[in-house]
């Protein structure tokens, strides 16, 4: 059975401003307070795993180690049939340059990646996110989430980040990078985990 988030404040690690205003907003409902890791001047620890959840347990049990406070995390990417699952855990990391991440350059690894071997469209591919929500005792739980789509070229949208411009979901005609933040929101991979989370944790 599924462990309950008994407190009033969670820890989110990140220090992306902007997953932690959606978390928060999640989780207002439920009288919860979030801050994340940024605030606590939290170190971002290694991610040496080779799947998202080993990468999600990294952070969320680091966090909750430094700090005695229940930690959520989240580990994501995209997944693409043709490249083998390809860039997957490896999301973030094709878009390393030696001086920042740039996502045009990762995007366009990916395209030429599928013309290299010739893949028949359509692409398809998956966003995938792995929640972890993990307790100071060593306990955690685990909420996988999932949105189907297709990569789509040329890149579409400036909304978004990362891979959005390039995915396209299904039943939709646009690419997440032409959606609106919010819209996005209630559709996406992570939404898909935080209502598995809620109905786990809070439920």
């Amino acid at each position: 059975m599924t462990r309950k988030f008994q407190g009033d404040k969670l820890l989110v690690a990140t220090h992306n401003k902007g997953k932690l205003e959606e978390i928060a907003a999640l989780l207002q409902p439920f009288g919860v307070s979030v801050v994340g890791a940024g605030e606590m001047d939290l170190p971002e620890p290694v991610e040496d795993g080779t799947t998202f959840v080993e990468n999600a347990r990294i952070k969320a049990h680091a966090a909750a180690k430094a700090t005695g406070l229940p930690a959520l995390s989240d580990d994501s990417g995209i997944e693409i049939d043709a490249l083998g699952g390809e860039p997957g855990v490896y999301t973030a990391d094709w878009a390393e340059t030696g001086s920042g991440r740039d996502f045009v350059v990762a995007m366009t690894r990916a395209h030429d990646a599928l013309l290299e071997r010739g893949a028949p469209e359509p692409w398809t591919a998956r966003f995938c996110c792995t929640l972890v929500l993990a307790w100071p005792d060593g306990h955690d739980e685990v909420f996988p989430g999932v949105m189907a789509g297709r990569v789509v070229w040329p890149m579409r949208g400036d909304q978004g980040h990362g891979y959005d411009p390039i995915f396209q979901p299904d039943g939709y005609d646009v690419t997440f990078g032409e959606m609106d933040r919010w819209e996005k929101n209630k559709i996406s991979h992570r939404a898909d985990a935080f209502r598995k989370f809620v109905a786990g944790c809070f439920g």
